[in-house]
């Protein structure tokens, strides 16, 4: 009976010799990953200030966001900034104990084991969140190694229960965890999907987003949205099973579709091309003071005004596709690539592009020096998608047509400027930033300015000759001699004759009232006028000094334009312009602020005054005047400048008023690609439209700051220096456009 008794009750110490034992061995492993010795481990400090990579903000005047620098498209939010029902729905959807464990879920562990996986993990939010701090880019090989990590994402989660509060950690997780490919944390989700901050998410679309974490690609709505749909419904349906929401909101939930407000993370924010700048600008910086730009979380406040730039874009997509419907029928099927002394077609253009692209060294590594058959090769059909004012084109064309195609779609260049702070408010570089890198703004995006250099040759004669807007001068053809030549330009149309004032000259953009200007300040003119362009912004050197440039037949940037016209609006002081504020790191701490720009006073209050009211009768009655008519119908004291080069090939405008200077260019990314001579060719309709497009709502919307009021006339000015009462002798119909190089 003893014995009997004993043999029934023998497993017991056999029971407690395999718990003992169990709870002994998964303590030894729990040490034995603590010390490392199953492999690095992170210390206390990654633990309680853990490393991901952040994205650094771009931020407007007004502190909105305005783009990102990102590896990972990745914003820190804070617990209180996400609405409740993104939690809920995590919470049921992956982790529904997880207010009651303590990193890891015992239970669902157990389960897990019981049926072998079939039923579902039992990775905890905590272990999750483990896996995405710190082996999200180092994932286990093999079986064996994956249940090491297993291992060491438990003690790592028990560790940051510890350390952190439930609702620091489930923020963590959402702060981290990617949403897409690139998009990362719940901030960059919502507004990649929503255009929405976490806040302001309503339940369906919280449990879209959640729903997207069992599978990115899957069940993302954008690419596969019946997909997105089921899981969105079952993680809906997960809601409803755990209390977090009612049966009958599941179901009035259920029914709704997804509408999604989607802004691509990869074309993220506005102001493209100024970001690609702004990034180059910044890498010796972030060089210098140890900071990585794409990871660090920077905070980089800039000059940008968010409204201003989007009126600026907008302006640009409103009037360059009908300009370019115009370029398309002024030409037809003839090529518009010419000389541009006798207007004949530039023979091999399109070869000559080819050959300096990598498609085409590519072809010549495989097929020798052999131009005939690379040629061939790419002449060859193929499908591939274009840039279209209506949107991607997918089509069928040859690599030869394509940059035939290419080379005949017109570019644009927008930058403004506020004259007293000398703060850049909007800057648009191109068309497209997707299809055409190439910033068209920037101070190394040189074109031939054309008759916008004629104010600077103005200024400087009135600073130095004591001129005045009703100084006359006789509308005849001048010789300059330069290096054993001569030169003496002439109008356009061949017109001469009478005697006109300055006012009048600049108004109408008249060549030989600025040859006669150039020619008062004496032998030295080119010399000195470069001085003066200098002063005002221009890079040294850049300038050759020779007679013709009174007409602008050198190329100058946008960037450089706006700013040497800021001093004509700013009392004469030219103030350099900046479009950096200050830097931040992650934590709000100021690594360094931009508030020292260049500044010269390079005309007295009294001449940059008199240089605004001439460039004002541009606008009133001279070659800008389109403004004034019904297409913008501009009020108030605006002023501006048309130019338009050689051959046609460029058209600017710039456009000033008291607060604001703005420079516009328009033409093709290749200067041998001409717009068809006579209206179209001119910088009045090339490119003054989109300065319209862009103040009619600049003036419009009063927050912008914007305004056409009278700039301020200096202390003791005498105003009757501006009227100029004798009328200058005009011979008939001499009220035209008048410049070879355009107006």
């Amino acid at each position: 009976m003893t014995k009997g008794k004993n043999s029934e009750f023998s497993f017991i110490p056999l029971f407690w010799k395999i718990m003992f034992g169990g709870t002994a061995a998964v303590f030894l492993i729990f040490l034995l990953a603590t010390l490392g010795a199953l492999g690095e481990m992170p210390d206390v400090e990654d633990l309680e200030n853990p490393k991901n990579a952040l994205s650094s903000e771009i931020i407007g005047d007004d502190g909105s966001l305005m783009g990102s620098f990102y590896l990972e498209n990745r914003i820190n939010t804070s617990h209180k900034d996400i609405a409740p029902c993104v939690f809920q729905a995590l919470e049921a959807t992956e982790d529904v104990r997880f207010r009651k464990h303590s990193g890891i879920d015992v239970r669902g562990t157990i389960r897990a084991v019981m049926a072998l996986g079939q039923d579902g993990g039992a990775s905890t939010l905590t272990q999750q969140l483990s896996e995405n701090l710190f082996y999200r880019f180092n994932k286990p090989k093999n079986k064996f190694l994956m249940v090491l990590q297993k291992i060491k994402e438990w003690v790592i989660a028990v560790e940051l229960e510890r350390r952190y509060t439930k609702d620091e950690i489930i923020t963590m997780y959402l702060n981290t965890v990617p949403f897409s490919g690139i998009s990362f944390g719940i901030e960059a989700a919502s507004k990649e999907f929503f255009n929405k901050k976490p806040l302001n998410l309503e339940i369906e679309e919280a449990a879209v987003l959640i729903g997207m974490l069992k599978a990115n690609h899957r069940y993302n709505p954008k690419f596969n949205p019946d997909k997105s749909l089921q899981r969105r419904n079952t993680v809906l349906e997960q809601m409803n099973k755990y209390g977090f929401i009612t049966d009958d909101s599941a179901e009035l939930l259920k029914v709704k579709k997804i509408v999604l407000n989607y802004r691509s993370a990869e074309m993220d924010g506005m102001a493209p091309y100024f970001k690609y700048y702004l990034g180059e600008y910044l890498k010796p910086w972030c060089k210098e003071h140890g900071v990585d730009l794409y990871r660090s979380g920077l905070k980089i406040y800039t000059t940008l005004n968010p409204k201003l730039q989007q009126y600026a874009e907008t302006a640009v997509r409103t009037h360059m596709p009908k300009l370019q419907k115009q370029f398309y029928t002024s030409w037809g099927k003839e090529k518009p690539w010419r000389y541009i002394t006798n207007y004949s077609v530039i023979p091999g253009f399109i070869e000559n592009a080819l050959k300096r692209t990598e498609r085409y060294k590519g072809l010549q590594e495989q097929l020798g020096n052999d131009s005939a058959k690379i040629f061939a090769e790419l002449k060859k059909p193929i499908r591939m998608t274009v840039f279209s004012w209506k949107g991607d084109l997918d089509t069928v064309m040859s690599v030869y047509d394509s940059m035939a195609y290419i080379k005949k779609i017109l570019q644009a260049g927008f930058i403004a400027v506020e004259p007293e702070s000398g703060h850049v408010k909007a800057w648009v570089g191109g068309i497209n930033h997707k299809y055409f890198k190439y910033d068209h703004v920037n101070r190394n995006s040189r074109r031939q300015v054309g008759s916008t250099f004629k104010p600077i040759v103005y200024a400087t004669a009135i600073d130095i000759n004591q001129f005045t807007p009703c100084t006359e001068f006789d509308r005849e053809r001048t010789v300059f001699y330069s290096g054993g030549e001569e030169w003496s330009p002439r109008n356009a149309d061949g017109k001469s004759g009478g005697r006109w004032t300055m006012s009048k000259g600049l108004a109408l953009s008249d060549n030989l009232i600025t040859a006669q200007i150039m020619k008062s300040l004496g032998e030295d003119a080119p010399e000195i006028v470069v001085k003066f362009a200098e002063r005002v912004g221009i890079e040294e050197n850049r300038i050759p000094k020779v007679p013709s440039i009174c007409l602008g037949t050198m190329e100058l940037s946008p960037f450089e334009m706006a700013s040497a016209y800021s001093a004509f609006a700013n009392n004469g002081l030219w103030i350099e312009p900046t479009f950096l504020l200050r830097i931040e790191d992650k934590n709000g701490n100021v690594l360094q602020e931009f508030n020292n720009p260049e500044t010269d006073q390079v005309l007295s209050a009294q001449k940059a005054y008199m240089m605004f009211r001439m460039l004002e009768n541009v606008v009133n009655g001279g070659t800008g005047s389109r403004l004034r008519g019904a297409d913008f119908a501009l009020e108030g004291h605006v002023a501006g400048k048309t130019g338009t080069t050689q051959g046609s090939a460029d058209g600017w405008f710039m456009g000033l008023t008291k607060n604001l200077v703005c420079a516009t260019w328009v033409g093709a990314d290749d200067p041998s690609v001409r717009i068809r001579g006579g209206l179209l060719g001119q910088g009045s309709v090339m490119a003054l439209p989109i300065y319209g497009y862009f103040m009619k709502e600049a003036l419009k919307d009063k927050s912008t700051g914007v305004n056409s009021e009278a700039l301020s006339a200096p202390e003791g000015f005498d105003e009757s220096i501006l009227m100029c009462t004798k009328k200058s002798k005009t011979n008939p119909g001499e009220e035209k456009r008048t410049d070879d190089l355009g107006n």
